[in-house]
């Protein structure tokens, strides 16, 4: 007996290539991703579920995050469309790996609203540029290049500022971590560099060597602490006991990412930035 070949009724034609549809079967509401898929097809028109121009099939779970983006997508502009089509194949390139679905949606909404802003005069500010440059290099070379080509198709320039909230995008379809989580941690970063700074009375020197690497070391730790990625560090009860200055500053620092975050910080976490801190700390007594 053959298996019934379910069908997808389009609910929205978004570009030549994107189309919102909803499944025969269970009535979910879908994406599909496919070259030319949603050239010929009318607003009332089916696709076969086996139709050869479908690359991707996704199903947005949040149904607040579905009306979000269907709402956003509504007047996408095609050439924006095309566009994101072209960068996600760039960011494919790189990383051969499979990428976060949301990206069909997210990236071309963010790139009509930053066309618009830009269009109208509107500033665009990021205030974790740096951080994002460094913490992010092959994502931001990405981001750039994606830069200019909106800079090209659409007759505008692409502020470097725009570039690094673009680069959240690259990183947040290549890694499954949404672009929310990515300004969180950013935030975080921040207020964690200034408490660092306050409790021991120092100062760093913006791009430093001592201020980027604490930087990236915060930054990954609070990812790891968001994927739930145990680490194992073997030196915990001698880091507790050799740097305990370090590892009593570093639970001050836990408790702003547990209250930031609302999951608990593992010890071994603490520990490797207690370990950390006093790498650093010593270097700086070095430099004075």
């Amino acid at each position: 007996m053959s298996r019934e070949i379910e069908q997808f009724q389009v609910q929205r034609v978004i570009g030549n290539n994107v189309v919102m549809v909803q499944g025969s079967k269970n009535g979910k509401e879908y994406v599909i991703i496919g070259k030319g898929i949603g050239f010929a097809v009318k607003g009332s028109g089916v696709i076969e579920g086996n139709d050869p121009r479908i690359e991707k099939l996704f199903r947005l779970e949040d149904r607040e995050s579905w009306s979000q983006y269907q709402i956003l997508l509504e007047d996408i502009d095609p050439k924006v469309m095309k566009i994101t089509d072209e960068i996600i194949a760039d960011i494919q390139s790189q990383f051969p790996d499979k990428l976060n679905d949301k990206i069909y949606l997210a990236l071309p909404s963010h790139i009509q609203f930053t066309i618009y802003r830009l269009r109208n005069g509107m500033d665009i500010i990021n205030p974790f540029l740096q951080e994002t440059k460094m913490s992010f290099p092959k994502e931001f070379d990405i981001a750039y290049k994606a830069s200019e080509k909106i800079n090209a198709e659409f007759q505008v320039q692409i502020p470097e500022d725009e570039v690094g909230f673009l680069t959240y995008h690259v990183y947040s379809a290549v890694n499954n971590v949404s672009v929310g989580q990515l300004v969180k941690a950013s935030n975080i970063v921040s207020e964690l560099l200034d408490m660092i700074q306050q409790e021991r009375n120092i100062t760093f020197e913006h791009g430093s060597m001592n201020h980027i690497r604490l930087m990236i070391h915060l930054r990954f730790s609070l990812e790891r602490i968001l994927k739930g990625s145990l680490i194992d560090n073997p030196f915990v009860k001698h880091i507790k006991k050799e740097y305990k200055e370090e590892y009593k500053l570093s639970q001050k620092l836990g408790k702003v990412m547990q209250k930031s975050l609302g999951v608990d910080i593992p010890e071994e976490e603490l520990c490797f930035l207690a370990m950390h801190l006093h790498r650093l700390f010593q270097t700086l007594v070095k430099e004075n």
